[in-house]
């Protein structure tokens, strides 16, 4: 019993404390949210009273700008008279984004390079875009909309402002104006700076390797799309307009392609007549194309990549050649045209054609593929031709003289021939064995330019004379002489054929002769100081006998036919061989009255 009590007091001490305790933490509690209460109300006194402040402030809050221009701190006065002076000055940047710029790693701008950082931009002046502005009306309007904004955000707005820069979009309608066709003016000339070409896989040539250069994509502004955003002014406020763009994707090469192009035929520098200018030469170079491929799979775009190669020159480079293109006439021969004034004219137009025709080293010329189809369309006449042995008018007679003085002067010019037919019947207008005949789908003339260098055509037509020039470059100085030697002579028949209308005894000669003869011609080359070097045998001409044709009455009595020797012509004695002529005894070219011959198995020849 009396432990119970005792326990008892004990309990009751205890709690006793316990309540003790309790009291004071509740004490504690109210205090401490009495001073909560009270700073809270202080606090929002001083927000309510920034707010206040900050409503009825007559200047721009701290950090305000208005079109990237800063006004913290001015009155609208004040910030009238500053976007009046200097918004014309502005620029708007233009700019584009490259999809591969992270971590703002931008692509450099060739046209227009600026601080390291910045991305490709262009700038242009508002006062280039024809701006109008009303920049009292624009600043009214940005202090305006610092206020409008209630009493408790109003603290909040002004305690931003002074921590950041808040760059206010403050135009519209009757406050900035611009003018169309320079707006488009300059949207135009930034599409066109800001674009770039792409990079297609490239090469040089060194001196003992060859530098590749990956290929890189461009790309291509949207000039349409950018005229819009900057007619309907969808700038940031900060004058800054993001233009959008397309990927140009560059032309890429492999090794094996740049290898195909590079270790083709080494080509001396030549001459383009279209362009009046030098055309590169061409080297020569060998390499591993695996290993070429290997470094090229492993640069970047644009990078440039070198690999070892066994490079081969050619003799001449453009800058060589520019000294001496043209330089020489390596080859020439004038020739006499008689005939009919249509035979005339076709000579002096066939000439006319070929006049100034260049030819590369290498290049092989076609009379007929630069000349083309003889036709009246083409302006060629009809005058007097050999078909099938017989005299016709035909459509472009005549033109076998300007393809025989051409021929004249490449032997003369010791160029290559690379087809050459002789006349049917030996013309009169050249030497024997120097003439070239050409028929249209038939016999053509051809050369090729075996010099180092390119070779100019040029043709003249004076006072009855053909002369053609071969225009190049000799820098050896040998030069080639032509002789010729008859081989053989065939004298021509006298044939008699009936003719009733002809009276008896009444004869009349229906085709002239011409006695055959065979002749062969030499090159002979020499040096610059006029010493024979070499005599080669050049080609051989078989040009044949035509009979003399006489009409007469049948009544009349046959007469036997007898050869008879050409006028003029006298056949090689049968117990003398033929001997050639001494390159140092010249051959005169002895022009007369022009004989016009074509080959018997072709219509459309002409001599």
């Amino acid at each position: 019993m009396e432990q119970t009590t005792n326990e008892a007091i004990v309990q009751k001490k205890g709690g006793s404390r316990l309540q003790k305790e309790d009291a004071a933490k509740h004490h504690r509690k109210k205090w401490g949210l009495l001073i909560v209460g009270l700073f809270g109300v202080v606090c929002l006194a001083v927000y309510i009273g920034l707010g206040a402040y900050a409503l009825h402030l007559d200047r721009f809050w701290p950090g305000t700008s208005v079109l990237g221009h800063d006004v913290s701190g001015l009155t609208v006065t004040e910030a009238t008279q500053m976007l009046q002076e200097a918004l014309p000055e502005t620029d708007l940047f233009i700019y584009y984004m490259p999809e591969d710029s992270a971590d703002n790693e931008f692509l450099s701008n060739p046209e227009d390079p600026d601080e390291e950082g910045a991305p490709p931009h262009y700038s242009v002046l508002l006062s280039d875009l024809g701006m109008e502005l009303d920049a009292q009306a624009l600043a009214q309007s940005a202090f305006d909309s610092q206020r409008n904004t209630s009493l408790l955000s109003a603290g909040k707005d002004y305690l931003r402002h002074r921590r950041t820069i808040r760059s206010s979009n403050y135009y519209a309608g009757n406050m900035l104006t611009l003018d169309e066709a320079k707006a488009d003016a300059a949207a135009e000339a930034a599409a066109q700076a800001l674009s770039i070409a792409p990079q297609d896989t490239s090469y040089t040539v060194a001196e003992d390797s060859i530098r590749f250069q990956v290929a890189k994509d461009g790309l291509q502004i949207d000039a349409a799309a950018l005229k819009t955003a900057i007619r309907e002014m969808e700038w940031l406020s900060d004058l800054s307009l993001k233009a959008s763009y397309t990927a140009v994707p560059g032309r890429s090469l492999t090794a094996q392609e740049i290898y195909d192009e590079v270790s083709s035929e080494v080509k001396n520098a030549g001459y383009d007549a279209a362009t009046d200018s030098i055309i590169p030469e061409q080297v020569g170079a060998e390499f591993d194309v695996a290993a070429a491929q290997a470094a090229l799979d492993a640069a970047q775009p644009g990078e440039t990549v070198e690999v070892p190669a066994v490079i081969e020159y050619p003799s001449v480079t453009a800058e060589q050649l520019k000294a001496v293109l043209f330089r020489d006439v390596l080859g020439e021969a004038r020739t006499k045209v008689g005939g009919t004034a249509a035979r005339k004219s076709n000579v002096k137009l066939s000439a006319s054609t070929i006049n100034d025709y260049v030819m590369n080293t290498g290049d092989v010329f076609s009379y007929n593929g630069v000349v083309g189809k003889r036709t009246a369309a083409n302006g060629y006449k009809p005058a007097p031709a050999y078909v099938k042995g017989e005299t016709v008018d035909e459509i472009g007679g005549g033109i076998c003289q300007t393809s025989s003085t051409l021929y004249l002067a490449c032997l003369r010019g010791n160029l290559e021939i690379t087809e050459r037919h002789a006349h049917r019947y030996i013309p009169s207008y050249i030497d024997a064995g120097m003439d070239a005949t050409v028929s249209w789908g038939g016999p053509d003339y051809k050369f090729t330019n075996n010099t180092g260098y390119p070779i100019k055509i040029v043709t003249s037509y004076e006072n009855g004379y053909l002369t053609v020039k071969l225009l190049g470059t000799n820098v050896t100085g040998v030069t080639a002489k032509m002789t010729h030697e008859r081989l053989s002579t065939t004298n021509f028949e006298v044939v008699y054929e009936d003719d009733p209308t002809l009276a008896p005894g009444v004869e009349k000669v229906k085709t002239t002769p011409y006695t055959g003869s065979k002749w062969r011609t030499y090159r002979h080359l020499y040096d610059k100081d006029g010493n024979l070097i070499s005599s080669a045998y050049e080609d051989t001409s078989d040009y044949k006998a035509r009979n003399r044709v006489i009409l007469r009455a049948p009544a009349q009595a046959a007469e036997p036919s007898a050869p008879v020797i050409g006028p003029g012509d006298i056949p090689a004695s049968p117990d003398e061989p033929a001997v050639p002529v001494q390159p140092d005894e010249p051959v005169e070219e002895t022009p007369s009255t022009p004989i016009i011959v074509l080959p018997e198995d072709f219509s459309n020849s002409a001599a």
